[in-house]
């Protein structure tokens, strides 16, 4: 049964047991989130153990981009996260993402995992958009950003925790399955029976089909959609390929467990990034934010790999800057969507949004390898840079026509 909903007191910007609500389903995320990286976590065991090229490697983080954009653009189609309570759609989708990457114990090579994880990706396309929405019915416009550059952490450590695991080291590639499946699924149960929404709940949307084609008629939801997909262009790529790259840059000296646990730290930062970002976007306005964030992040794709044959421990130190501040900009998207898209299809709007970014994603996870073979590491992440100033450009145009915290 839903609580009452709770009255609050003329300007509170967030309500009684927001903050309680908000570690929940930062946690829900987090769990859930812990699929999305699995296979890619063990990638340099199954390597080995599947004979598999860097091209076919990038396959397994690939698919689940695509899977991702086709669960988000068909739920996005028939309004699913706002039409269906959210704890339903998060169990649902949470529960399938860990099923189908249980299924991965099973495969002998990519000609079943690569479809695995596209399954994976479409299910986890039905627990952000919703998750995302939730969190902002606890917080009303002025604090909605620090709450969701939370959230957008968690979700940036449970990408990571695949690293974490696989860092401990002498574990089968099967163990790493293992548990994040069973975490994906105790997220999805978390859901079920501790989320609610908040006081500041969006209008209750009914099926209307004609709202996926309106959501970029909004000239601010598509300024704010165009920097989202400059970021997104540099995240998962670097995300993905981080690990390869330290593992190369420490070369003979390095080993698995060393640089699995620098990628585990430089994916994980961003929780610290997302969340000074989210301040500062509430503070100090929501595209000026963005901006300085993908001015650093490009900064860092520019450089990095110059430092090929730097010491470990520089390397390392401006991957963490590159972590930090290539999340940092990320929550400043949604929370741009939620305050200026229709109130009733909020959910459709960030599924949109996000299934056409991470569209964009498997363009770049697949170029990086390919540059990595033709100029080497030292430019391969360069070629990230663009995505960032073309999210500079699509920012600095809304700051003009958008009003400040």
């Amino acid at each position: 049964m839903e609580r009452p909903e709770i009255r609050l007191r003329q300007g509170e910007t967030r309500s009684p047991g927001s903050r309680r609500a908000l570690a929940l389903v930062a946690i829900v995320l987090l769990l859930a989130s812990s699929t999305w990286f699995s296979a890619a976590a063990v990638v340099p065991q199954l390597r080995s153990e599947w004979q598999l090229s860097n091209a076919v490697a990038a396959w397994l983080t690939i698919a689940v981009q695509l899977g991702f954009v086709i669960g988000a653009v068909a739920s996005s189609a028939v309004n699913l996260a706002d039409i269906l309570p959210p704890r339903l759609v998060i169990l649902g989708s949470a529960a399938g993402a860990g099923a189908t990457n249980l299924l991965l114990v099973l495969a002998h090579g990519p000609g079943l995992a690569i479809p695995l994880r596209l399954l994976t990706g479409a299910f986890l396309a039905g627990v952000y958009p919703p998750v995302m929405k939730v969190t902002a019915t606890w917080f009303d416009r002025p604090r909605r950003g620090t709450a969701l550059g939370i959230l957008v952490g968690a979700s940036a450590v449970g990408s990571a925790l695949p690293h974490l695991v696989n860092a401990v080291g002498g574990l089968d590639w099967r163990t790493v399955v293992y548990g994040t499946s069973a975490l994906s699924l105790a997220g999805g149960l978390l859901a079920l029976f501790g989320l609610r929404e908040g006081p500041f709940r969006f209008p209750r949307g009914v099926f209307d089909p004609r709202q996926a084609r309106l959501v970029f008629a909004n000239r601010g939801v598509r300024l704010a959609s165009l920097g989202y997909f400059g970021h997104m262009w540099e995240l998962y790529a670097m995300w993905t390929w981080f690990l390869l790259f330290f593992s190369s840059a420490l070369g003979a000296h390095g080993g698995t467990s060393r640089a699995a646990l620098a990628t585990f730290a430089v994916i994980g930062i961003g929780l610290a990034g997302s969340w000074v970002g989210g301040v500062a976007g509430d503070r100090w306005g929501r595209p000026e934010t963005a901006i300085a964030m993908m001015a650093g992040s490009a900064a860092c794709a520019l450089l990095i790999g110059l430092l090929d044959s730097a010491p470990a421990w520089l390397i390392l130190l401006v991957g963490l800057a590159w972590g930090f501040t290539v999340l940092g900009d990320s929550a400043q998207f949604s929370t741009l969507v939620t305050d200026l898209a229709d109130q009733s299809y909020v959910g459709t709007a960030l599924g949109l949004q996000t299934a056409f970014g991470f569209g964009l994603t498997t363009a770049t996870i697949w170029l990086v390898p390919r540059l990595e073979t033709a100029v080497g590491w030292r430019w391969a992440f360069a070629f990230l840079a663009p995505g960032p100033l073309l999210g500079i450009a699509a920012m600095a145009r809304l700051r003009a026509t958008t009003p400040g915290p």
